[in-house]
């Protein structure tokens, strides 16, 4: 699996370079556009999904992305492996120009996250694991993050040696903190945060875009995510890998199932973060 860790460190990086290109540039026309469920999509979204899809492509692993073909359920149940990508995860955060967005590669087997790139561009931090052998934090250096395809080629090693085994805490020195979307928090959402505080009323919540919130976890910075909201195996593939690779739990909020992938309907249940 270290080949593949490789490719989609490289792929999540020159992506995140494709999507800082347009995000610092003044004059740059997001080219906003609303999909069916109206979720905003810009011309980020789009060069960054073409970026990973180049670099996926020869290891000749079907990919699932955002914003690729949504291939059938027919097709799809006959993949025993594959990689889910959300090239841009946070496009309401990226428009606001708040930084808290993401780049998400996982690579799935038999319904099982078991490795997942994160990369954010705007702090050039990597958060990268496999199942096997436990998750990573990076900060990329800018002459790293701004490396050009051949560049990259050679510069992941230097990476990898520079990484920080997750977690960084174990929370003993804070208050027990909940993280919680900020774009949406929804009313199921609070009112789970409102239990939480009977165990923990010295209890403290913050708030992030993207799949931050489960590197959160994964760090040690926060003891939990729970998300009784919509979302989609995009969203979480990676930051799934991420979080159990730094042995913490995401379970289904309702049968406390691990989360399953490459299911029929796309869609994520309520889960739970800790």
């Amino acid at each position: 699996m270290n080949e593949e860790l490789t490719i989609a460190i490289r792929a999540a990086i020159h992506a995140g370079r494709d999507i800082m290109d347009i995000y610092t540039d003044p004059a740059a026309d997001f080219g906003i556009e609303r999909k069916a469920d109206n979720s905003p999509l810009t011309r980020a979204d789009k060069a960054a999904h073409e970026r990973i899809a180049a670099y996926l492509a020869p290891t000749d692993i079907p990919i699932l992305s955002e914003e690729g073909a949504q291939l059938p359920w027919a097709v799809r149940r006959t993949w025993k492996r594959l990689w889910i990508v959300d090239p841009l995860d946070g496009t309401k955060e990226f428009i606001k120009r708040n930084g808290e967005f993401t780049v998400n590669i996982a690579l799935v087997e038999d319904g099982a996250p078991v490795m997942g790139v994160i990369y954010v561009p705007v702090s050039r931090t990597l958060y990268y694991a496999t199942t096997a052998h436990g998750a990573r934090k990076a900060t990329l250096t800018a002459t790293q993050a701004d490396a050009d395809a051949t560049r990259l080629a050679t510069i992941v090693a230097d990476i990898k040696g520079e990484a920080t085994p997750l977690p960084l805490a174990d929370g003993a020195a804070r208050p027990y903190t909940v993280v919680a979307s900020r774009s949406h928090l929804s009313l199921e959402t609070a009112a789970f945060i409102d239990t939480l505080r009977a165990a923990h009323p010295d209890l403290q919540t913050a708030s992030s875009g993207s799949s931050l919130k489960i590197c959160l976890v994964a760090e040690g910075r926060s003891d939990i995510y729970p998300r009784h909201a919509p979302t989609m195996e995009w969203d979480t593939a990676a930051g799934n890998a991420i979080a159990l690779a730094a042995g913490r739990t995401m379970v289904d909020a309702t049968t406390d199932a691990p989360l399953r992938y490459n299911k029929e309907d796309l869609h994520n249940p309520w889960f739970i973060v800790r």
